[in-house]
């Protein structure tokens, strides 16, 4: 151990340690502790320490998973173990002192893995925006630029593990809050396909199945390793994915072929794209070619026809804020006023509330099409294997820029459109989809790639990604505040 620099290793790694008794449990949550005193204090990625905790489980009986004494931390909102804070971002769930009343299926999982809890991670008020700049706990840091967003909604998640803190994290997306942090942190994330991962017993399918439960990771391995463990439906669910036709883990060495991948580098919302970020997945696009991948452009101007994206998606957003500010008065045991929440908070909740079941029931259905429109590029004649696009529309904004404090707190959305327009539409669709830190800006920054397979077909991604890992490995990339070994 005293030659390991653990901040170099992924999950699979660092299990290894133990596995082969290189390692204690004991002594990687103790060198994880250890990076989190170093560098939290700086980026305000951990707000809810768990490290007794940590350190008396580490040195117990854990379950022989595949992460076995691997140190992690959970994002304050989604899946939960009993008795951990839950307070999502919110200022009145801090005040009231919220913990979780029993666990979910995914935490569960998690820690069946062999994973040790350290600590819970920051996210902006109930996961509405991709930064991560909540009033109640503050805002996270990108440790690549200490200025600028770590993205979000799981941005203290991809801050601590592109910090060293941690190798993988929990994190979840309903419109990019895997992959916008991922691209923003130089991580690799991965939106699993609707249902794929189950999120009972706590919610049947978010949003119509709007969100997902997965990690961020340092590498394509770990992604892969972990789907295996924590995929598949429980009891209840309303639906299911269709199961792998074999693990996951053996995508890794399996050979993509010749794949056709459409590169779309024009705005699914009509804003418009950063010519830097639109440079980055050019080259990909070539390093793609070079490795015997087929690109092509395909115009998609008129492909969503009268259905408007952005409207039809805040439609559902706002009634998913509506339906969350419900369960937390029932929590609370009163009703919430404008004074009890952010300001975009409060409008979205006042929008979910005045708009009907049927406009809720148009925008999925409107949804629903286009996701037909874009299964049907992957289908017949000149069908593409994959979609190719950049993660963001611009590289990590400064902190701040999710202004919501003016006349229209929704103007705080308007440059979540933009920036997100390329992840909230595989929401949507339901698709999985992957950010990979293929790319860099010219300072110096993260820029992410994203791939969009059909429905289902992560193993399509998987194979992708570990070739691009391969011929253009990322692993040795730190950014300017990392943790020491």
């Amino acid at each position: 151990m005293s030659d390991t620099d653990l901040t170099q290793l992924d999950a699979t790694a660092q299990a290894d340690l133990v596995r082969s008794g290189a390692a204690s449990p004991t002594e990687l949550v103790e060198a994880a502790i250890e990076r989190a005193q170093q560098v939290n204090p700086e980026i305000n990625a951990i707000i809810h320490p768990l490290f007794d905790e940590a350190l008396e489980k580490a040195a117990g009986e854990l379950p022989d998973g595949p992460f076995r004494g691997v140190p992690f931390l959970f994002k304050d909102l989604g899946a939960v173990l009993a008795g951990h804070p839950l307070h999502t971002g919110s200022r009145v769930l801090k005040e009231f002192g919220l913990t979780a009343p029993f666990d979910s299926a995914l935490g569960r999982r998690f820690a069946d893995a062999g994973l040790v809890t350290i600590g819970k991670t920051n996210t902006p008020e109930w996961g509405i925006l991709p930064t991560t700049e909540p009033v109640a706990y503050g805002p996270t840091r990108n440790p690549w630029d200490l200025g600028r967003s770590p993205g979000g909604s799981s941005g203290g998640s991809a801050a601590a593990v592109a910090a060293g803190i941690v190798p993988v994290a929990h994190a979840n997306d309903g419109g990019g809050s895997i992959r916008i942090p991922a691209s923003s942190n130089g991580l690799v994330g991965l939106k699993p396909s609707r249902a794929r991962v189950s999120l009972a017993p706590y919610t049947g399918d978010s949003m119509s199945g709007l969100t997902v439960e997965f990690v961020v990771t340092r590498s394509v391995r770990d992604v892969a390793s972990m789907l295996d463990w924590v995929q598949g439906p429980e009891p209840g669910d309303p639906y299911a994915a269709l199961p792998p036709k074999r693990p996951y883990a053996e995508e890794l060495e399996a050979a993509p072929g010749r794949l056709k991948i459409a590169l779309l580098t024009e705005s699914l919302t009509g804003d418009g794209i950063d010519s830097e970020v639109v440079e980055s997945a050019r080259r990909t696009a070539a390093d793609l070619e070079a490795l015997g991948h087929e690109i092509v452009e395909p115009d998609l101007s008129m492909a969503g026809g009268p259905i408007d994206l952005y409207q039809t998606f805040i439609t559902r957003w706002a009634a998913g804020v509506a339906e969350t500010a419900a369960t937390v008065e029932i929590v609370v045991g009163r009703k919430l006023g404008p004074e009890d929440v952010e300001p975009l908070t409060w409008a979205l909740i006042e929008r979910g509330r005045r708009e009907s079941g049927a406009d809720y029931l148009f925008a999925v259905t409107q949804h629903q099409a286009l996701s037909r429109m874009i299964a049907a590029m992957y289908e017949g004649e000149g069908a593409i294997d994959l979609i190719m696009t950049p993660t963001l529309a611009d590289v990590p904004p400064p902190l701040g820029t999710y202004d919501d404090s003016g006349p229209d707190p929704m103007t705080a959305m308007d440059y979540a459109r933009r920036i997100a327009t390329f992840t909230g539409a595989f929401n949507a669709t339901g698709q999985p989809a992957i950010s990979l830190p293929l790319q860099q800006s010219a300072s110096g920054l993260p820029v992410g790639i994203q791939f969009v397979a059909p429905i289902w077909r992560e193993d399509v991604l998987i194979r992708i990604a570990a070739q691009l890992e391969q011929a253009h490995p990322w692993a040795g990339r730190r950014p300017a505040l990392a943790a020491a070994g």
